[in-house]
């Protein structure tokens, strides 16, 4: 059965309409996740909604808590993740208000912890395609159906910030790195989403051109604000159409994205961390 997860990014932090709606608490052992998440069912579809910098906006990018929010998603039972996140442009074609389907990233984050496995469970996840092809199709039919300019493709530059970037790095993730979009928050996300193997998928909701446009400036945190409340209620309608196109039935994900950890475990049973072994109750027990 698929059980949609949505993880809304700066200004989107209420899904509304969901029938038999209740904000839960969810135990984690990676700690508590940024707020409770919202539960309940959207057109019949199951779903759990997630604000990934709390309600009222209280963490900054690299304050949240990552691990604990995507074993929160795994431990209510989510087969796929749609996470949306404002982001800066570095293509003229891809304007304020657009939104971009993410099938690659560039991580230029540091210090954040990126992974569930370490010594004592050593672990290597595939992530030469870390978005999941079947779910981008699937929103891109959504998007359109809610009238969203949209784009099917575009690679993620994931910076530490809180600052944005100054006026050399946004010419060289431009011109050097062929960067599309550019925010602070999909990464390490994708990466720990494919070790929990869920189908995930970023959705970059663009509200500036970064500083690299010579006709619009520097970054303005006003300008952004405003675009992204104007995209927040845009998410809202490609959320209420999703559950149009997204099947119920739960087959095996063509992609692999439900079996990324079938070889990955290298390191022996009799050698493996019983304390860490305890942490990956939810997110390893198939192959554990």
């Amino acid at each position: 059965m698929t059980k949609l997860g949505i993880i809304g990014g700066s200004g989107l932090y209420q899904i509304d309409g969901l029938e038999d709606a209740e904000w839960q608490s969810v135990d984690s052992p990676w700690g508590a996740p940024s707020d409770d998440i919202l539960t309940g069912t959207l057109d019949g579809l199951p779903l759990a909604f997630l604000p990934r910098h709390g309600r009222g906006h209280v963490h900054a990018p690299d304050t949240i808590p990552f691990r604990a929010n995507i074993d929160a998603m795994k431990r209510l039972g989510v087969t796929d993740i749609v996470s949306i996140s404002a982001c800066g442009s570095f293509r003229e074609e891809m304007a304020p208000g657009d939104f971009v389907l993410v099938d690659q990233y560039i991580d230029r984050t540091k210090g954040r912890p990126a992974s569930f496995f370490g010594t004592g469970c050593v672990a290597h996840v595939s992530l030469a395609h870390p978005a999941c092809a079947r779910l981008s199709a699937v929103v891109g039919q959504a998007a359109r159906a809610a009238g969203i300019t949209t784009h099917d493709t575009g690679t993620y530059l994931a910076m530490e910030g809180p600052q944005f970037s100054s006026l050399a790095e946004s010419r060289l993730y431009r011109e050097t790195l062929g960067c599309d979009v550019i925010g602070m928050t999909a990464m390490p996300e994708a990466r720990l989403a494919r070790e929990v193997e869920i189908c995930y998928l970023t959705i970059a909701m663009i509200t500036d051109y970064d500083s690299w446009h010579p006709d619009h400036g520097t970054v303005s945190i006003t300008d952004i604000l405003k675009t992204a409340h104007a995209n927040a209620d845009k998410a809202r309608a490609l959320v209420k159409a999703l559950p149009a196109h997204l099947p119920r039935g739960r087959g095996p994900c063509e992609y692999g994205c439900d079996r990324a950890l079938d070889h990955a475990i290298l390191t022996a049973p009799e050698a493996r961390d019983p304390d860490l072994l305890a942490r990956l109750d939810a997110i390893a027990a198939r192959v554990l």
